[in-house]
């Protein structure tokens, strides 16, 4: 029995699948290969599969087997960042003519793509609060989409969306569910059990987790559209380099016992900032009074470590974003370091005045593994300076 056979927890999981040490010289960890072509015995003769760096790397491979095998999924795929992820699974499923019905509450990046990229090409796109899913059936029953896109927890507004639900509202319509698992991770939520076909990660975040690799993932609940995803993938060439599959590795390695303290130091920051005078709302799921709460204590193990406050006007938000000193004020989440991001102006510039747009005064916190009474204080001294 391998190492990935005795592996049935998520943690054990993590650290081994994929994960078999080197047979010839037993080193623990597998090594990189940096090849960019394979020897062939005779043509056609392939060696495990492998021809060319873009078509297969077993360091990718790795890395594909690792998320496959947390997230639940039959295959995975791993891309050069998360946009290409996205846009190769479109691309993949959608022909002209086809809609995705999007939820109200993206990152603004995976709007962009759809609306100033993949529409001139004749994807056609509509949004909803997918939150609601009163609203959802609504949206389908006037018109059935291709493709129902969801990120729950959500970016920036942290609405939670029921994954069960949702699944069977788009598969009664024929439409593929796609969930972006990104501030969840598969630590906490795991979408193709609860009826998703697809889950997308931008693994820059969680997954890699220490803001030094660039990378997104996909998981898939069926083979064939895999396939299909695989194929653009090799066509077009968005596979990630093989250092960067080994750092997002090693990245995962950690996630489960990262995830715990992220949620841990998120829940005290949302705690404290509920009851300061100066704050006007807090987005948490696992603060009691989020609209979300109930259904995200269901379908997660924990609450993540993203917190989104709302400060008395925009002129405030920018100051409290720009005075925070252990919170670095940077683009991105998900790493071990505290970040505070001005969505408006950084992550979500690119959905101002769309149904998407992100209010003025909404500043995001990436809670990272620090000391949790420092990052009150922090945040304390920063809305202190307002």
């Amino acid at each position: 029995m391998s190492t990935h056979d005795a592996a049935r927890g998520f943690d054990s999981l993590a650290v081994h699948a994929g994960q078999a040490f080197d047979p010839t010289t037993g080193a623990v960890i597998p090594p990189v290969h940096l090849s960019t072509t394979y020897a062939q015995d005779g043509i056609g003769g392939l060696r495990g599969g492998y021809e060319y760096g873009r078509s297969g790397n077993p360091t990718r491979t790795a890395l594909e087997t690792q998320i496959a095998a947390l997230e639940g999924g039959v295959r995975a795929l791993s891309f050069a960042s998360g946009l290409a992820a996205e846009d190769a699974l479109l691309r993949a499923a959608l022909v002209p003519g086809d809609e995705v019905l999007l939820g109200n509450d993206v990152y603004g990046g995976t709007y962009r793509l759809l609306a100033r990229v993949l529409s001139p090409w004749g994807v056609k796109l509509r949004v909803v609060d997918m939150s609601d899913l009163d609203a959802v059936a609504s949206a389908i029953q006037e018109r059935a989409p291709r493709m129902v896109w969801v990120e729950t927890p959500s970016n920036p507004m942290l609405r939670i969306t029921d994954i069960a639900g949702l699944a069977r509202l788009g598969h009664d319509a024929g439409a593929i569910v796609v969930v972006d698992n990104t501030f969840a991770s598969p630590a906490l939520q795991r979408p193709l059990t609860l009826g998703a076909d697809v889950v997308v990660h931008s693994a820059t975040k969680y997954l890699g987790g220490h803001s030094d690799v660039v990378g997104g993932a996909l998981a898939f609940a069926d083979a064939e559209l895999a396939e299909k995803t695989q194929f653009l993938q090799f066509a077009a060439g968005a596979v990630s380099g093989p250092f960067d599959a080994y750092l997002t590795t090693r990245g995962i390695k950690t996630l489960g016992i990262r995830m715990q303290r992220h949620s841990f130091n998120a829940q005290a920051v949302a705690e404290h900032l509920v009851t300061h005078p100066r704050v006007a709302k807090v987005y948490y799921p696992g603060l009691p009074a989020h609209p979300g709460h109930a259904l995200a204590a269901a379908q997660m193990s924990g609450f993540g470590g993203i917190v989104s406050l709302e400060l008395a006007d925009g002129a405030t938000a920018r100051r409290f974003a720009e005075s925070t000193r252990l919170f670095t004020l940077a683009e991105s989440l998900g790493g071990v370091e505290s970040l505070v991001n001005y969505p408006d102006a950084m992550t979500h510039a690119s959905v101002r005045g769309t149904e998407l747009a992100v209010p003025d005064t909404i500043v995001r916190l990436s809670v990272g593994i620090e000391s949790a009474d420092d990052l009150v204080a922090d945040v304390d001294q920063a809305l202190a300076a307002l």
